[in-house]
């Protein structure tokens, strides 16, 4: 595996090495560069994933975190814990507002039903069990069936040790696979969370946006049963004891330091063709932007006089306002940029490359065609696809009904049979989806997307129509605009009074349900669903086909890429353990313009607005800033600023996913939190800037003083070993 990992390393244009998500195993190989950088440790440790660092750095299935206490103590962002704020929070007792503090153990709070930690044990090649002798006269689907059962072998054997959670996953186009075995954690709990205008202070304005003066940090810790086994969240369980933890330094972050990033990041598509990135662009993103900015006016409008309706919809609010903003800025930044034009230039250079020799015109020259006949064919039916898929999403209930429908659909076969998503493996998780739905699920926000996106599916045009939809709520193509808005309210109306599903105890006695025994009770969610459930088939087929398909070319055109490069081509992120590095600086986004690499308290205090939803610092929390400000003095000021550090800027190349990354000094030691890219250079995902691509933190100083000088949480400091005293009074 080194020897493969060090094939994919050119380290004689170490400027390249600068961009990439890598796995921690490549980490050792970068070592010249890293020592041009003044890093005077063994880039080894990197590699050993049950080692110091990396057997700290764990997952929390969205976002990345770090044990940081013997007792198995979590640091992640706040942004993190918001569902375990929303499922504890109450109109009377609203955590998303207040923030928590738990004085004790036995105070801390289960973060709810499906929260994880997950921590990478091993990384295992697999590509030979994954691609290896295929017949090549398979039709496509049956080809991406066949990828996808090897998929399931693996993994299965892969979680014959109890405790374990194992994903198969594709790097390089699927040139190579990877299995990755993670220690599954289930019982989690919130020991700490700062007041919803700390952690995200600045709100929409200033997410994604450079200065920030957000305190993204919280605290979870990880239980397990007394035996120390991994088990369900149980009162009598224990603190998790972890083989390793980070320190948390009281020094934290300088201008010019050299800082690691390891965590969890999500998609980067850097590896894409121009025709793919260019549909994201031109059509993706921009209908991601305009829905999103709709659904939050809906959510909005119904939250307004409804506390109840506001802490129920809070999370799904964030996710849709970040993922908004984050398009918005990736299309901004394409264009900006010229993302198109770059992509079309190394495009046609990789194409001219391969048309030079006929030896790698035979191997490689017929991919990219192939994969824009692909990328056209799946575009045909966009519209209508990405109508459907938003069905589930904005509907709990519907989402509830189809969960139910194919969990009695699968549960008959053998396991290896199963769909991926229903087979036992995830039955515990489909379990606490049920159940969360207690707290998430409010009838008029459910009712309000579900008819948005009926809305849209009234306006699809002929050719792109979902016939059983039409038939059920009595559409039309080319209805007027108003006749499909009433039709879709009588069937709203038929819908929510003809279902029990919003009531948890009829959800979870329906797990074991057979379909016949679902179908007898008539239930008008399940019988929709029913009635879609052929034409989701059809989709599933094509999406095996394209997959299928997909698995003959891409592969062929990730090597080109890398042959060209002479191996010089980080692998897109994928939700797998990552490493990459970068040094805190500023940077001069644009002409006249300059960033400075760090923020602080004084420049919280200057924001501050009484009476602003985003920017308004709570009482307690502002009169203890002004204080420490006066001061200019403390265990955490930083010398240079003559205040307590908020955020920094550092080079490090990230993405989505990486929310809650540790970030590391060369001693190892927690010196941030990394939560957000910056708005001018969001379009890296696609095409890394090397010059100006930052990423923000929360510094560990910020951290440490608010549990100091405002949570006065003496037994975290304690148990962080960052206790140095108590604060100065005001």
């Amino acid at each position: 595996m080194r020897a493969l990992l060090a094939s994919l390393v050119l380290l004689a244009a170490v400027a390249r090495a600068d961009e990439g998500m890598w796995m921690p195993q490549q980490i050792p190989d970068l070592a010249p560069r890293l020592a041009e950088l003044g890093f005077k440790g063994d880039a080894k440790a990197f590699a050993d994933l049950t080692g110091q660092p990396m057997g700290a750095v764990v997952s929390l299935g969205g976002c990345s975190a770090s044990f940081v206490s013997a007792d198995g103590l979590i640091a992640t962002n706040h942004h993190c814990v918001v569902g375990a704020l929303q499922v504890n929070s109450t109109p009377e007792r609203n955590l998303l507002e207040d923030g928590f503090v738990a004085r004790s153990r036995a105070e801390e709070l289960w973060a709810g039903p499906g929260s994880r930690v997950l921590v990478t044990t091993s990384v295992r090649d697999v590509t030979e069990a994954i691609t290896g002798r295929i017949d090549p006269k398979l039709s496509d689907a049956e080809r991406g069936r066949l990828l996808e059962r090897r998929v399931k072998e693996r993994t299965a054997a892969c979680e014959k040790k109890p405790g374990i959670r194992c994903t198969v996953a594709s790097f390089f186009e699927g040139a190579r696979w990877y299995e990755l075995a993670q220690l599954e954690l289930q019982d989690v709990r919130l020991a700490f969370a700062p007041p919803g205008n700390v952690g995200n202070f600045g709100g929409e304005t200033d997410n994604w946006m450079w200065p920030r003066h957000a305190g993204d940090f919280s605290l979870y810790r990880a239980y397990v049963s007394k035996d120390g086994k991994p088990a369900p969240y149980a009162k009598e369980n224990v603190p998790y004891r972890p083989a390793h933890h980070l320190a948390v330094s009281p020094k934290g972050a300088a201008e010019g330091q050299l800082v690691f990033v390891a965590g969890y990041p999500g998609r980067t598509q850097r590896l894409r063709t121009l025709r793919e990135v260019t549909e994201q662009m031109e059509w993706s993103y921009p209908r991601t932007v305009r829905r999103n900015r709709e659904m939050l006016q809906l959510l909005d409008a119904l939250s307004k006089d409804s506390k109840e309706t506001k802490i129920r919809v809070s999370a799904r609010v964030r996710g849709l306002a970040n993922s908004m903003k984050n398009r918005e800025g990736v299309v901004e930044g394409a264009s900006r940029g010229g993302l198109l034009q770059v992509k079309a230039a190394e495009e046609q250079a990789l194409v001219a490359w391969i048309a030079a020799d006929p030896k790698r015109q035979a191997e490689y020259g017929a991919a990219l065609p192939a994969l824009d006949r692909i990328q056209a064919e799946k575009e045909r039916t966009r519209e209508r696809d990405a109508t459907f898929e938003a069905l589930a999403q904005g509907s709990g209930l519907f989402d509830a009904a189809r969960t139910l429908a194919r969990l009695a659909e699968e549960r008959p076969k053998k396991d290896l049979d199963r769909e991926p998503e229903f087979q036992a493996r995830e039955w515990p998780r489909l379990k606490e989806k049920l159940e969360r739905l207690e707290k998430t699920y409010d009838p008029k926000a459910d009712r309000a997307l579900l008819r948005y996106a009926l809305i849209e599916a009234a306006a699809l045009p002929q050719g792109q129509r979902i016939a059983p939809l039409d038939e059920a709520v009595g559409l039309a193509a080319g209805a007027p605009a108003e006749e499909s808005a009433r039709r879709i309210d009588a069937f709203l109306d038929r819908l929510y009074a003809g279902t029990k599903l919003q009531e948890k105890a009829t959800r979870l006695g329906l797990l074991d349900a057979t379909p016949k025994a679902l179908a007898a009770r008539h239930d008008a969610f399940l019988d929709l669903f029913a009635a879609l459930r052929p034409f989701e088939r059809q989709l599933e087929d094509a999406r095996y086909a394209r997959e299928g398909a997909r698995s003959r070319v891409a592969p062929v055109y990730a090597r080109a890429l890398l042959a060209k490069a002479g191996g010089l081509v980080a692998p897109d992120a994928n939700r797998t353990l990552r490493v990459t590095y970068g040094v805190v600086k500023g940077v001069s986004p644009r002409d006249g313009l300059v960033y400075l690499p760090q923020t602080r308290l004084a420049g919280a205090v200057a924001k501050h607005r009484k009476g602003d939803a985003e920017f308004e610092i709570p009482a307690p929390v502002l009169e203890a800033m002004r204080a420490q400000i006066a001061r200019r003095a403390g265990p955490y000021v930083d010398a240079k600023l003559g205040d307590v550090p908020v955020d920094f800027l550092s080079s490090v190349d990230t993405t989505g996913g990486n929310s809650g990354s540790a970030v590391l000094n060369d001693q190892g030691e927690l010196v941030g939190l990394l939560f957000d890219g910056t708005y001018e250079t969001i379009a890296s995902d696609f095409l890394f800037d090397r010059e100006a691509t930052r990423s923000i933190q929360v510094d560990s100083r910020y951290l440490l003083w608010f549990l100091s000088d405002v949570a006065k949480a003496t037994n975290l400091l304690d148990e962080l070993g960052a206790r140095v005293g108590t604060a100065v009074a005001p």
